[in-house]
């Protein structure tokens, strides 16, 4: 995968006539490197980016089995605290590549004056400008990078997606670790069948309905999505207090319709304001608060009475 980024991000400079110098000073140079947004009530405004960004971080990493599964994975505890912290650095020059390839791809449509896709609302549809230019205006050999690199990073990212839900609802729901060995493999494959359905279907949705970008529309559903197990894991980290487990899951499913309603009435409510990606943080706290206000001081155990013939 990312050495097709790689090759595509040397094609497109090559195309541009850009020397090493001149495509540094061209997406530096660019609109869309801006990093600092100052106004608060806009959704891009940088702390509040900052601030959601390392939270989505935590829930769709920290508390994702299977992200987390390469640090589980590790010899020691020191093994995966180092792997953690490498990675950090890694995938900052990771999202560095990527984004000095959307620059340049949108400066080769406009230097080359073509029309980018666009939505009902006439904006452009970032997802499908790479697709538009690797297939109709770049060469035969940049449009197989392309194709190896989409290949690279939906396989592996179905692949382990597919394994993760297999394994969570064979094991949560239906225990199959109390059927005979023919048997699991039967349900395991059913099972993975099934879900590979599914993401069909998901996948088939999301085209038909989304009008933004792909990455935005995840990491904004992930605020809805992740914020009750956001507030789960700060109630369990943060308290000792128990909770009525009847009432969890009615919290859970409140808690993000109300962050939905907040959300879409943000604007007239607090004074033109608009969220972000920080709508996890509203949701898990308000996940938190719920939890709070279902649960009870927690037993202190009983302490057996001390024996003197001992």
């Amino acid at each position: 995968m990312l050495t097709c980024v790689g090759v595509s991000i040397y094609l497109v400079s090559s195309e541009l006539n850009l020397g090493f110098a001149d495509l540094v000073r061209t997406v530096k140079e660019s609109d869309m490197s801006q990093i600092y947004f100052s106004d608060i009530k806009d959704d891009k405004f940088f702390w509040k980016q900052f601030a959601s960004g390392a939270f989505i971080t935590i829930v769709m990493t920290g508390l994702d089995q299977d992200l987390m599964q390469k640090n589980l994975s590790c010899r020691s505890l020191g093994d995966a605290q180092k792997n953690m912290f490498w990675f950090t650095i890694v995938i900052v020059f990771v999202n560095i590549l990527f984004l000095t390839l959307g620059v340049l791809l949108y400066k080769f449509a406009a230097e080359k004056g073509i029309q980018l896709p666009t939505n009902a609302a006439g904006k452009i549809i970032g997802d499908d400008v790479f697709p538009l230019l690797a297939t109709e205006h770049f060469t035969l050999f940049a449009g197989i990078i392309f194709i190896l690199g989409i290949v690279a990073v939906t396989y592996a990212s179905a692949d382990s997606a597919l394994t993760a839900l297999t394994t969570s609802f064979c094991v949560d729901f239906l225990s199959i670790q109390q059927y005979p060995e023919k048997k699991q493999t039967q349900l395991r494959q059913l099972t993975h069948l099934g879900f590979s359905v599914v993401l069909i279907v998901i996948i088939l949705i999301f085209r038909a309905i989304n009008d933004q970008s792909l990455i935005t529309a995840v990491f904004k559903l992930a605020g809805y999505t992740y914020g009750p197990l956001l507030g789960l894991f700060s109630f369990g980290i943060m308290t000792s207090r128990m909770l009525r487990e009847p009432l969890v899951l009615p919290v859970c499913i409140a808690a993000p319709l109300l962050t939905l309603l907040i959300n879409a009435n943000s604007e007239a409510w607090l004074g033109g304001y608009k969220f972000g990606f920080e709508i996890l943080l509203l949701n898990g706290l308000l996940t938190f608060l719920g939890l709070l206000a279902i649960s009870r001081s927690a037993v202190p155990e009983a302490v057996p009475e001390l024996n003197p013939a001992r």
